[in-house]
């Protein structure tokens, strides 16, 4: 594999985000780090949005006589201090190499290799305030579950990203509860990642006061429209070991979290993306009792959707097949249609007779459901493209949160 040969420089890493996805993808990333010092520094940075949380008297890092103990703390001490993440992921120990940072701009510092896991609302902000602050060669995986709508058109949030930042960005998405892979339970996970073609194959740059910007390789690259990217890569010098497939696997793969790596940023991202609002009905028809063969109704008109959307608007580079072969497609789907937050907050809506969003107050510990905002956000871009009764479920799911649908009316409605 071509990191066993020697570089001169290791890969530095950095998580942006910390709730309880985001704390489990940089608690996989610091042991990977940790085990593996010919490739990586050992240290990890990850963003925390500071926060005063108080430790919980029933956790194990509760002692009264404390000063963590003292009433509200900043998250970072917490954190860095115990080695949990009381608030978004209690009762997991964290590797020591893993630093909570609450300055975003220090924690991307000299970072090869960011990523990204934010509820998708914050990611554009998020971006912009590290615009120039960062490595220009850098590289990142999105761990982000959502398509980002504008008046323009629908795009990846890898690509929005990597548009903002000026770097490519990769994508990671599967089936993966965080809670079960924080505690370690097996589960399989797919990166999408296509190799820009000159990274670790361009001189590294020479950055002598003297020097011109001569010597800095930039190239274009075909985005997932199949078209030129309106980005700019900077070679990746050739001092550091090619951030390719087997890098990424080294950097993610886990006894108990398995990864596949492909070249569909498109389907991987979409899978991620779409699976959320599906799964918004399937907790409504949970939440109805109307019993396992409705819910695998819902499932099986959802894939479709998904994959038909992947067609039509993202034909240029899209592989059908991830829907149905990677843990981002069907597996994905099954698990969020059986107990990710979406589906459980669309059951309880049901059962107490409450709007999903308040049962998102109550219930998910001040983070955001993912497949309300997708779902309204997509029906604007179908229905800008005038094509909103070719997706009767995603319509359906939009129209319910709207109120202009009953959840009754499902059946029907999908079956045209």
């Amino acid at each position: 594999m071509s990191f066993l040969t020697p570089y001169q420089r290791k890969h530095k890493v950095t998580v942006i985000g910390s709730g309880n996805w985001g704390t489990a993808i940089a608690k996989i990333v610091a042991e990977n780090t940790a085990s593996n010092p010919a490739i990586f520094e050992k240290d990890v940075q990850m963003w925390v949005f500071e926060e005063k949380v108080e430790v919980p008297k029933t956790s194990p890092q509760y002692n009264p006589s404390s000063p963590l103990c003292q009433g509200p703390q900043k998250l970072t001490e917490i954190i860095n201090k115990t080695h949990e993440n009381v608030k978004y992921l209690p009762g997991i120990n964290l590797p020591t190499n893993l630093h909570a940072n609450p300055s975003l701009e220090d924690s991307v510092k000299d970072s090869t290799i960011l990523v990204f896991n934010l509820p998708h609302q914050f990611i554009i902000k998020t971006c912009e305030q590290i615009k120039g602050k960062i490595l220009p060669y850098a590289r990142g995986i999105s761990c982000i579950k959502g398509v980002d709508v504008r008046e323009d058109g629908i795009s990846l949030f890898s690509e929005t990203i990597g548009k903002i930042l000026g770097i490519y960005c990769g994508a990671l998405s599967g089936a993966n509860i965080a809670s079960e892979v924080a505690q370690e339970k097996w589960s399989e996970s797919s990166i999408a990642y296509d190799p820009p073609h000159l990274d670790s194959k361009a001189p590294s740059p020479n950055r002598s006061p003297s020097s011109s910007t001569l010597d800095v390789v930039h190239f274009t690259h075909k985005d997932v429209s199949g078209q030129l990217s309106q980005v700019k890569l900077q070679a990746l010098p050739s001092e550091y070991p090619p951030i390719d497939h087997a890098v990424l696997k080294t950097l993610f793969h886990r006894p108990y979290f398995h990864i596949s790596v492909v070249s569909d940023v498109a389907g991987v991202s979409l899978g991620g993306a779409l699976k959320n609002v599906v799964a918004i009905a399937a907790g409504w028809v949970e939440g109805m009792g109307w019993g396992d063969n409705a819910k695998a109704a819902v499932m099986r008109v959802g894939l479709l959707e998904m994959v038909k959307f992947g067609e039509m608007f993202f034909g240029a580079t899209i592989n059908t097949r991830t829907f149905t072969e990677e843990s981002a497609g069907v597996a994905d789907l099954i698990t969020s249609c059986s107990g990710g937050r979406n589906f459980r907050c669309a059951k309880l809506s049901i059962e107490r007779k409450q709007p999903i969003g308040k049962v998102e107050e109550t219930e998910l510990n001040g983070q955001k459901l993912q497949g309300t905002l997708t779902a309204l956000e997509v029906n604007k871009f179908l229905k800008n493209q005038g094509v909103e009764e070719e997706y009767p479920l995603l319509t359906a799911v939009y129209r319910i949160l709207e109120g202009t649908m009953s959840v009754e009316d499902i059946p029907s409605y999908i079956e045209r």
